[in-house]
């Protein structure tokens, strides 16, 4: 008697044929392996009625192995393929490269929260703060509270962005970090945020788009961890959060996503009633969050793209006014955040020419503002404050007194100096490095002008042998005269810029730029509901499979 067998998970499709009398378990795995493309049959899992298939090896059958029907596997039996182990396919190349990778991330969240966390000086031209979901910056409780909380936000962030991606094995590692940078907090500081509850529903779908079983327990835990967490932040029946939100239903999605996840670890730990009224609460929200034709093309006819609107749409319970009204308002939000940002580039930049405090902390540009409107000299003012770890009576005894006036002044002057050494340092590395020599460089520079007279001057007498590439062959053609532009652009772009560039080189020991940068665009990408933004259709699948996979288990019990 031939039989058929549904099967869902690593591969999704029907086996036709199978002999249920004398197929084993191994013959059924390298079935399973051969279609989902993995090389090792052992790492295939097969689940059927909420039970692992194994060879039981206690009453082993008499030619050594069960047969599928022994098994208790029926014709038409649903069998959930799961992954028990990374692919080996991956060499230790690339499990190198990847932890490495890891560790940079750590290295460079921890850099930028301790960098933001205090007030000190960024190196950056931005700032990164901690805002709650109205957008207002919020201090939470000590500094330490602060750097972990930023930590934490920025390597969740990374997290979400490599599910993205569907690399859910990294994902996995970042958000354990952050999970542990959440942990060094004061509780009381971080109840009432719903990131943590996030973060744990976040972990749980690594695991279940992993397809690991060995992740059940865990995930039970942290499960009841991130409901308790939610119903916490966002009140009884999410009260708070539609308070917060004016009205809204941000966190349709993200309340799916938990039940869906409730619904698996209930179906796989045996218990199916808990189970089914898990998957169909689920259901029912998968339902409300699809999107009406109508509506949709209602909000995109007014000039928003299909991924906008749909978000609108299912944050504001299908509803176009509200939907259309939620856009207008994030639109607005967007500029605002830019002019503020734009705003606090140029502060950024003004604190820089200050300097830091003794104890590194940037010059409060709203005490300087205070001092100014008083009538004191910016700058003086700023020196002022600057000394007197910006206290403002100091600062203002500072200035009063002829003597101590005089000292800031001077001092003023000597920084004016030593940048401008630093920069025309700079400027001479930079043109030595062009292949001119040293003693002319340097000789040139003496005479005075800014970089275009120097390099004029250099430029003028023949060059170094190995500079022949640089130049423009206008130079060569004329007859080896000067002509009008013998210099490549980039020589010529002007002192300012070599000297902000200066002005940020010996600030810092080694900054891995690269990775605070996209750790950065993760969070400037974001805004108060991309937590809650789920395109729910992997849901929808998993919700539809495990419902008949609750049923299947119901009828075969009985």
């Amino acid at each position: 008697m031939m039989a058929k067998l549904k099967i869902a998970g690593t591969w999704s499709g029907v086996l036709e044929e199978v002999n249920l009398e004398n197929w084993t378990i191994s013959c059924l795995r390298e079935e399973v392996a051969k279609r989902s493309n993995c090389e090792n049959p052992h790492f295939i899992n097969l689940i059927c009625a909420g039970r692992i298939l194994k060879d039981d090896d206690d009453h082993h059958h008499h030619n050594g192995t069960l047969t599928l029907s022994q098994l208790g596997v029926k014709n038409n039996s649903k069998i959930l393929a799961t992954l028990s182990s990374p692919q080996q396919g991956h060499s230790l190349v690339v499990q190198e490269q990847s932890s490495q990778r890891l560790a940079r991330i750590r290295a460079a969240a921890t850099a930028l929260a301790e960098r933001h966390a205090d007030g000190s000086l960024p190196l950056e031209d931005f700032n990164i703060e901690v805002e709650d979901q109205s957008g207002q910056k919020v201090r939470l409780g000590s500094e330490i509270d602060q750097r972990a909380v930023m930590m934490g936000l920025m390597l969740h962030a990374k997290g979400k962005h490599l599910i993205k991606g569907g690399n859910y094995k990294d994902a996995l590692e970042v958000l354990t970090m952050g999970e542990e940078s959440f942990s060094i907090c004061d509780p009381k500081v971080i109840e009432l945020i719903d990131n943590v509850p996030i973060l744990q529903i976040d972990m749980v779908w690594c695991y279940f788009m992993l397809r690991d079983i060995r992740w059940l327990s865990d995930a039970g835990k942290r499960l009841e961890m991130a409901r308790a967490g939610i119903e916490r932040a966002h009140g009884k029946d999410s009260l708070r959060l539609r308070l917060l939100q004016g009205g809204r239903y941000p966190e349709v999605a993200l309340h799916l996503r938990l039940e869906l996840l409730e619904g698996v670890v209930a179906f796989h730990t045996g218990q199916l009633e808990k189970s089914r009224q898990a998957l169909a609460s689920a259901r029912a929200k998968f339902v409300q969050l699809q999107v009406p034709v109508e509506a949709l093309s209602l909000v995109m006819s007014m000039g928003y793209s299909q991924r906008n609107a749909k978000r609108a749409l299912r944050m504001n319970n299908q509803d176009v006014g509200g939907a259309i009204d939620f856009l207008v308002e994030e639109k607005a939000k967007k500029l605002q955040k830019r002019e503020e940002d734009l705003k606090r580039r140029d502060e950024i930049w003004e604190q820089k020419q200050y300097g830091v405090t003794p104890l590194k902390k940037a010059v409060d540009l709203e005490r300087l503002k205070e001092l100014v409107t008083i009538g004191f000299e910016k700058e003086l003012a700023a020196e002022a404050l600057r000394r007197n770890e910006n206290d403002t009576q100091k600062a203002l005894d500072d200035l009063t007194n002829p003597e101590t006036n005089s000292d800031l002044q001077v001092k003023i002057e000597s920084r004016k100096m030593k940048r401008q050494k630093k920069a025309k340092d700079s400027a001479i590395e930079k043109v030595v490095q062009m292949g001119f020599e040293r003693s002319r460089v340097v000789a040139a520079f003496e005479e005075g002008g800014n970089l275009e007279e120097v390099l004029q001057r250099l430029t003028a007498q023949p060059l170094a042998e190995n500079m022949q590439p640089q130049v423009n062959s206008t130079a060569a053609s004329d007859g080896g005269g000067s002509s009008s532009n013998p210099l490549p652009e980039t020589a010529s772009s002007g002192i300012v810029d070599l000297m902000n560039e200066v002005e940020d080189l010996n600030e810092i020991d080694e900054r891995d730029v690269e990775m605070e940068d996209e750790l950065s665009a993760d969070i400037a990408n974001g805004d108060a509901f991309t937590d809650y933004d789920i395109e729910v259709n992997i849901e929808g699948e998993a919700i539809t499979e495990y419902l008949s996979m609750v049923e299947t288990a119901a009828i075969t019990s009985k």
